[in-house]
């Protein structure tokens, strides 16, 4: 009689919700959690290797720490922070009532929640120490019979389901459910990243879901999938966790490539430069993500034509990248610039990933990879890419969009400050690692002699590592701040392109109650044109949803 009354409210309306918006907010506060917490793994091993001979933490505590730093930050925060950003945004780009299948996005999220947390308790009794890529036969039961590497086995099935789970509910969204009006050539640019994002989870994940089933049946149920005594393989270990491991790091960077898309031409007060081109180059490296994932495996015996070939691809999949920081260099070129926080960080990225991308140019040429496997520049590689790469890219879009989800405005003083003091830490952190190893430290090691030369340059990244988690701790304190004394945004305050900006903030449950019509890739900027014209409410320019 009265269904409305008996839904449950304050809290309990989150644990049994299917709005959209709700489970994108428990996707980013979740992520956030683990990334604070993956964040305090690394200080505590930037401490361990601030002097030389440090007895901090002893090498099985810090092998556990390196294991669960990379495993929380790749599969507990990178990926699945984007699937917060989209799970949140898509429809409202759209022009969408919710997603797809929202039960089916409600259980993503709870997969992914239930996933860390049975990594996490592995700390009651042994963590993993086989690192983020538990290679075998370091994994298998011989080695490391404890029940760290089976939380590890648990945590990668059902993020990778939450993960497939919520591939599919995007695709099906984004294939569907389209404003009217709203083609192929006039979709926001993030909604083509979260396209390919999904395509590539949906193509990569299941090899890796095969990796560990097997991995899992070698260590209790007597197969052999990965034991040379036996027949078989430990070489198949890698290439099945790298045909996953290589699309990965492009599911990790393409959204943000997307978020820093729709930023840019809202703050430099012109159009996107090159549209097609930043949305074909997106579909591009999708493509060819899936062909170099041997680039891995240089040093491990593999024929010589095979690493040629390897490198070749992955030279390649340099240029469609290449295609979109030209592009979004023109965009800002002669622009009318406003600077404000998320330009910041936005701009933080591209300047970041360059150097990221010009070294993983360098570990593509196997000689050089060679030398370098495994030491300290690879360290340095991941971290410009990650960090400086789709982390960066996390909070232009955390600083761009609090508005539209909150109703508030962050602190530009404090988001400013914030970003300063994040690209300072960064680089005082991971620059100086490209030296250390090019003079041969090796990477996962918990300690290094005095005579080695290392510590001064150790020093100074812990340093810088610290520094770096004061930035993000101000932006921390600037989100709590903001939440409850933060400025009034109301529902357009960047005077932005896409649908999102339509609606309140934050949107109502049911995002619109009229719906645009779209007949360019700017549908606010034809919005505002219109009611400027011909003075008429924006409603006026929608019609109502079906």
């Amino acid at each position: 009689m009265h269904g409305s009354e008996r839904r449950p409210t304050g809290w309990l309306s989150w644990l049994g919700t299917t709005d959209h918006k709700k489970i994108g907010i428990m996707y980013l506060v979740s992520t956030f959690v683990f990334f604070l917490i993956g964040g305090v793994q690394a200080l505590v091993m930037r401490l361990q290797l601030a002097q030389a001979d440090n007895t901090l933490v002893d090498p099985q505590t810090y092998n556990g720490l390196v294991s669960m730093h990379g495993t929380t930050m790749i599969f507990l925060f990178v990926v699945p922070v984007f699937a917060g950003f989209a799970n949140y945004l898509v429809p409202l780009m759209l022009g969408a009532r919710d997603m797809a299948f929202p039960r089916l996005n409600a259980l993503s999220f709870w997969l992914l929640l239930f996933g860390g947390i049975a990594f996490y308790v592995s700390v009651f009794f042994q963590p993993p120490t086989a690192g983020w890529t538990s290679y075998t036969p370091l994994s298998d039961d011989a080695y490391l019979p404890e029940g760290g590497i089976d939380a590890w086995i648990i945590l990668i099935h059902l993020t990778g389901l939450s993960s497939i789970v919520g591939a599919v509910n995007f695709i099906a969204t984004i294939h569907n459910m389209r404003a009217p009006g709203m083609g192929w050539g006039r979709m926001p640019l993030f909604v083509w990243t979260i396209l390919g994002y999904s395509y590539l989870i949906v193509l990569a994940l299941p090899a890796i879901a095969a990796a560990v089933t097997m991995l899992l049946t070698d260590r209790h149920f007597g197969t052999a999938f990965f034991d040379p005594t036996a027949g078989g393989d430990p070489m198949l270990w890698q290439h099945l966790f790298w045909f996953f491991g290589h699309p990965e790091v492009y599911i990790m960077i393409l959204p943000a490539f997307g978020i820093i898309s729709e930023i840019f031409p809202v703050f430099a007060r012109k159009p996107i430069f090159g549209y097609k081109a930043i949305a074909a180059s997106t579909v591009a490296i999708a493509f060819y993500g899936m062909l170099v994932w041997a680039h891995h495996m240089f040093t491990t015996p593999q024929p010589t034509v095979v690493l040629a070939i390897f490198a070749i691809s992955s030279f390649v999949v340099a240029v469609p990248t290449g295609v979109k920081i030209f592009n979004w260099l023109a965009t800002l070129w002669r622009g009318t610039i406003v600077f404000k926080t998320p330009l910041y960080f936005a701009a933080g990225l591209i300047s970041m990933f360059v150097i990221g991308g010009i070294s993983g140019v360098i570990l593509a040429v196997f000689p050089v990879d060679w030398q370098l496997h495994d030491t300290y520049f690879v360290v340095a590689h991941i971290h410009y890419v990650l960090f400086g790469g789709s982390v960066f890219g996390i909070f232009a879009g955390i600083y761009y969009w609090f508005p539209k989800i909150t109703g508030r405005m962050l602190s530009e003083g404090l988001g400013k400050l914030s970003f300063w003091t994040m690209l300072v830490g960064f680089n005082l952190t991971f620059l100086i690692q490209h030296s250390m190893g090019l003079s041969g430290m090796p990477r996962r090691i918990y300690r290094y002699p005095e005579t080695g030369g290392w510590e001064g340059w150790n020093l100074i990244s812990t340093i810088g590592s610290f520094l770096l988690g004061i930035g993000v701790m101000i932006t921390v304190y600037n989100i709590v701040v903001s939440l409850r004394k933060g400025q009034r945004a109301g529902n357009d305050p960047w005077k932005a392109n896409t649908l999102e900006w339509f609606t309140q903030s934050p949107p109502p449950v049911n995002n619109f109650d009229v719906v645009p019509r779209v007949r360019s890739v700017e549908p606010m900027r034809d919005i505002r044109n219109e009611v400027q014209k011909t003075g008429k409410p924006a409603g006026s320019v929608a019609q109502p949803v079906a």
